[in-house]
């Protein structure tokens, strides 16, 4: 189960800002972020499915020379995207596709996200939230009953319920994004001003209480458990003693923007992506 908080359109500069923690079990093989040798993406990889949780377009090049050193220089054409795990109680079987590659299969598209969210053959899939985008556009669509839909300029936060959901974690979250970083972007929105406050937000693992979890058909307990933004393994315990989680917590915690650059042309502006993520 994940997060992904996503500030669209809010910043001249930066007209993407997305903030996402990956939740899942610790034996499931996983590389972490790196550019991909086999296709045009940037993004960590699921190596049981070959998929991805949260990436972007970006492939090599050409070496270039620059102080007296070599450097890949990198292409990328703004597209992004992000999936989560629907919760509902229904699980997925092994005839169903895996959902990161509905991420690959964007980012490698030459589809607008809309043309691409409408043309997705939603039943092959276990449930899912998908956003996709790029420099003009961002989308949502889901196979629980949410048509693709394009995101308003605002901040949106999603995680394994309906988008329009209130949980305690996104509540949470929006809140403290609200309150802690968005302010911080809007004073200067040079990366180390405010990125350490939006990783602070990301590690909140603070838990809802009894009345403000959500029914997604799991046990009370676990559902507990899975009720922060940031997800401790082996915490909360049973009444037992027993470790609810003893191999499930969040994984990667992810920064991703897309900014705009100033051309050397007078009013041509370039968009450029960054996204970084560490390992928790």
């Amino acid at each position: 189960m994940c997060i992904v908080a996503i500030a669209w359109q809010l910043f001249d500069e930066l007209p993407l800002v997305l903030l996402s923690n990956r939740d899942e079990f610790f034996q499931r093989p996983t590389k972490s972020l790196h550019q991909w040798s086999d296709q045009p993406i940037y993004a960590g990889r699921d190596e049981k499915s070959g998929g991805t949780w949260l990436g972007i377009h970006q492939q090599p090049l050409a070496e270039a020379e620059a102080a007296g050193e070599h450097s890949t220089v990198y292409q990328q054409n703004g597209r992004w995207a992000a999936v989560l795990n629907f919760r509902d109680g229904v699980q997925a079987n092994s005839q169903e596709r895996s959902r990161g590659e509905l991420v690959t299969h964007f980012l490698t598209s030459a589809l607008s996200p809309m043309a691409f969210a409408r043309q997705i053959d939603l039943q092959q899939y276990a449930g899912f939230n998908l956003i996709v985008g790029d420099a003009g556009q961002a989308v949502m669509v889901n196979n629980r009953g949410h048509a693709p839909t394009p995101l308003y300029a605002g901040l949106h936060v999603i995680s394994n319920g309906q988008p329009e959901e209130r949980w305690f974690k996104t509540e949470r979250l929006r809140a403290r994004l609200r309150q802690e970083v968005l302010p911080l972007i809007a004073e200067d929105p040079t990366p180390e001003y405010w990125q350490p406050a939006a990783f602070a937000v990301l590690s909140d693992s603070t838990l809802a209480t009894a009345t403000e979890l959500p029914d997604t058909g799991i046990d009370k307990a676990i559902e507990h458990a899975l009720s922060s933004i940031y997800i401790r393994t082996g915490e909360p315990r049973a009444k037992d003693g027993k470790n609810l989680l003893s191999n499930y917590g969040t994984r990667t915690q992810s920064i991703l923007t897309l900014w705009r650059v100033l051309d050397a042309k007078p009013s041509t502006v370039d968009i450029s992506a960054c996204l970084i993520s560490r390992e928790t």
